[in-house]
């Protein structure tokens, strides 16, 4: 059998390096405890931790495991504008996974952390497509804001035949009514200043009742209000209205 390299191991007809391994971590929705103890162990054990933050502040991944995090991990933290547009955000990925390489290269293993679960709308993903073909990756899940939000608001998403759909509140307002139009049970995500289109179109759709919007899910500063109690102004990234056409989903 001929001799693999000593620094690379072969997976298909990729080669992977045989340094350190990327983790993906789903860290959850935001109360410490619905971290998994799979990801638990992955954050005590790995030399670099890497994370999305904002501009300016901390980092909402990071806060929700703080309490794990020692002094001598590496820390490498991602800075995103909340952005819709593809650049400059691209160009940060690509330095953050230029960064992630060095360790993983060196032989250090690197878990980045996702908000929810990192392929259900995560920022991991992007790392992933850049780094997954070199080295080995194990992508682990987490609790994501889509259960987490039926869970605190006491809503089930769907039961028997429905369809679920996911709608990002971005879309137009027509490409948002079409989506809607007809829903049997649809979790409507990233409303921040999108929520007075959503609220408008639901409305038209006679779909206002059967909803319910819940932010920051699990956290402590958790709400979950109906859709006329709440105020545009305040509504974050970390947001989600859920509908169902039955109002619950037992009926």
């Amino acid at each position: 059998m001929a001799a693999v390299d000593a620094g690379h191991a072969t997976r298909g007809h990729q080669t992977v390096s045989a340094a350190g391994t990327l983790y993906g971590l789903g860290v959850g929705p935001g109360d410490p405890e619905l971290l998994t103890l799979k990801a638990l162990r992955i954050i005590r054990t790995a030399p670099v931790i890497a994370y999305p933050a904002p501009e300016h502040g901390d980092s909402f991944a990071r806060r929700i495991v703080s309490g794990y995090l020692s002094p001598a991990k590496h820390e490498i933290p991602i800075r995103i504008p909340m952005v819709s547009a593809r650049f400059p955000a691209e160009e940060i990925y690509d330095e953050a996974a230029a960064k992630i390489d060095e360790y993983l290269m060196q032989g250090d293993d690197v878990a980045v952390l996702c908000e929810g679960d990192p392929f259900f709308y995560g920022s991991f993903m992007y790392l992933f497509g850049r780094l997954a073909e070199r080295h080995t990756t194990e992508v682990v899940p987490g609790v994501s804001s889509l259960v987490a939000c039926a869970c605190v608001a006491h809503m089930p998403l769907a039961a028997r035949n429905d369809v679920l759909t996911v709608v990002p509140a971005p879309l137009d307002e027509g490409a948002l009514a079409a989506r809607l139009e007809g829903v049997e049970a649809a979790a409507i995500i990233k409303l921040a200043r999108h929520f007075a289109k959503v609220r408008r179109v639901l409305d038209r759709l006679g779909l206002c009742e059967n909803a319910r919007y819940i932010e920051h899910a699990s956290a402590a500063n958790q709400r979950i209000l109906p859709l006329n109690a709440v105020q545009d102004a305040e509504v974050p990234y970390f947001s989600m209205i859920l509908v169902h056409r039955r109002g619950q989903a037992w009926r």
